[in-house]
């Protein structure tokens, strides 16, 4: 019974608890309903904000593009007023323009009628010239009793007779002064006897090629990550060039000497194949004391052939390095020589000491070996180079007179400097820089233009030679002889050129008619 009372219980503890439970969940859902409303409430509220937010950027940027636009046309409008007064002002400017054309052409057509006038009046002034000029010479045949012909058969008499007089009075001049001054016209007779002299012309580049057998070498040259071609460049002091070129290098450098060690030391490498700095640096040592040995060589061949004795070392090697020297093209070398032999048969031919003028002579430019490695002109540099060896003072004034910076005290130093003028005055001895010959030349054809009656004007024979056109009507024979003078001396006045400038004047009348 009791066990019965006790489930009983249980069972309406339980449904109790149950309807507990159930009243408790429900007024639970309410709360979840309305925190749920709530929330959707404030989202909802929310979105509200965000919408209005976003109407109201809308509405600004729709504000500041509308500003933009107005801005940007107001700009576009401003330039076009710009650009629209600018062509105003360009067509008043161009109308301006017209109209001065259209005076100058006024002018011009006006002053070409008054130059037709005063052609007219200069044919008709010169033909009344001309009549007065027949009418005087009538006269003077009525008055006189002699014809044309008479009187100007003793006139022509009389005016040979006193140029007789004055040629004769010239030549006892000269005469005299040949004889006060026999050394000087010696030495002028042998220098244009010896102006035909040319020994070997070498014509030095700026650049060596080397040949190689396959581009294969060009890669292994340039080396990994162009460390060899750096290396190279580094130790020989050129430029190395390595393009497209098949089957070539090129060295490019000022200097003819460190360039031709630099040849022969990329020949030596392409030639063993090793290629790295360490062997480049070996072989390049090499190489420079072979090129010290071959120029000091070749400075005693040229000492022993002419005739040279007492030379220093030092000086000795530095004749041999002239060999890789050049001046306008000209190399030092062969230039030296060439004095050194002119000097010694001038001097020879004017009572001078010959050995003496060849040792002037080949010494003279000795200063252009150094000037590579030392500052001040080759002249300073030569003249202290032989001061610090004892060299002869007749050396030390050939160096310094053959650039006008003192005058030759002997006939040696006097020979030297003659010597020196025709060894590169002389046609091919040098190179002219192409600007420099394109100004003499548009000087040459200026100074022909300018005169009156010139027609035109050429300059041939690479500048050696003006050929001027003459208005035939306007200068005659004789006027053409004196204008091709008149032109020699301006341009001996005006202009430095080697040689010597021939002015070919010409005069030249066309008659030109038709057969209709």
């Amino acid at each position: 019974m009791i066990t019965i009372i006790v489930v009983f219980t249980t069972l309406i503890g339980l449904g109790l608890g149950y309807l507990v439970a159930k009243k408790i969940n429900e007024a639970k859902h309410e709360i979840f309903i309305e925190q749920a409303k709530a929330k959707a409430k404030a989202i909802e509220y929310e979105a509200e904000l965000i919408l209005k937010d976003a109407k109201n950027s809308i509405l600004n940027a729709e504000l500041e593009i509308k500003k933009k636009y107005e801005d940007k046309a107001h700009k576009l409008q401003q330039e076009l007023q710009c650009k629209f007064e600018e062509i105003h002002k360009k067509e008043q400017q161009i109308k301006l323009e017209a109209e001065k054309i259209k005076k100058d052409e006024e002018e011009l057509n006006k002053n070409q009628k008054i130059i037709e006038e005063l052609h007219h009046d200069s044919i008709r002034l010169k033909n009344q010239y001309q009549h007065k000029i027949d009418e005087v010479i009538n006269i003077l045949e009525n008055s006189s009793g002699l014809t044309k012909d008479e009187a100007k058969k003793i006139i022509l008499e009389k005016v040979e007779e006193k140029s007789r007089n004055e040629i004769a009075h010239i030549v006892r001049k000269y005469e005299e002064e040949a004889k006060n001054e026999a050394k000087r016209k010696a030495n002028y007779i042998i220098a244009q006897a010896t102006s035909r002299f040319a020994g070997e012309f070498a014509a030095e580049r700026l650049i060596n090629v080397v040949n190689i057998k396959n581009d294969e070498l060009k890669g292994r040259i340039i080396g990994k990550e162009g460390r060899n071609v750096k290396s190279l460049e580094m130790v020989l002091g050129v430029d190395i060039i390595i393009d497209d070129t098949p089957g070539a290098i090129i060295i490019s450098c000022f200097n003819l000497y460190r360039r031709a060690i630099a040849t022969k030391v990329i020949e030596l490498l392409v030639e063993d194949g090793r290629i790295q700095p360490a062997r480049i640096e070996e072989i390049h040592e090499k190489v420079c004391k072979e090129f010290e040995n071959s120029i000091l060589e070749e400075g005693q061949i040229i000492a022993m052939d002419l005739g040279l004795d007492k030379l220093h070392p030092e000086i000795i090697k530095l004749i041999g390095k002239l060999k890789y020297r050049a001046s306008y093209g000209q190399n030092a070398l062969a230039h030296s020589l060439e004095v050194a032999h002119l000097a010694g048969i001038i001097a020879a031919e004017c009572g001078g000491d010959e050995k003496l003028a060849k040792r002037a002579g080949i010494l003279h430019d000795i200063g252009k070996a150094l000037t590579h490695d030392f500052e001040g002109s080759h002249v300073d540099l030569g003249a202290e180079l032989c001061k610090r060896y004892k060299e002869h003072p007749v050396v030390i004034n050939a160096i310094y007179a053959h650039h006008g910076h003192e005058e030759a005290t002997s006939i040696e130093a006097a020979a030297v400097c003659t010597a020196d003028t025709l060894s590169a005055a002389r046609p091919g001895a040098r190179r002219e820089v192409l600007e420099a010959f394109l100004k003499r030349v548009r000087e040459l054809e200026e100074i022909a233009k300018n005169k009156e009656g010139i027609k035109n004007a050429y300059a041939i024979n690479a500048g050696r030679e003006i050929r001027v056109i003459a208005n035939a009507k306007l200068i005659n024979d004789d006027q053409a002889v004196l204008l091709a003078k008149e032109i020699a001396n301006e341009i001996k006045d005006k202009l430095q050129y080697p040689g010597e400038i021939k002015v070919n004047v010409i005069r030249e009348l066309r008659a030109i008619e038709y057969a209709r």
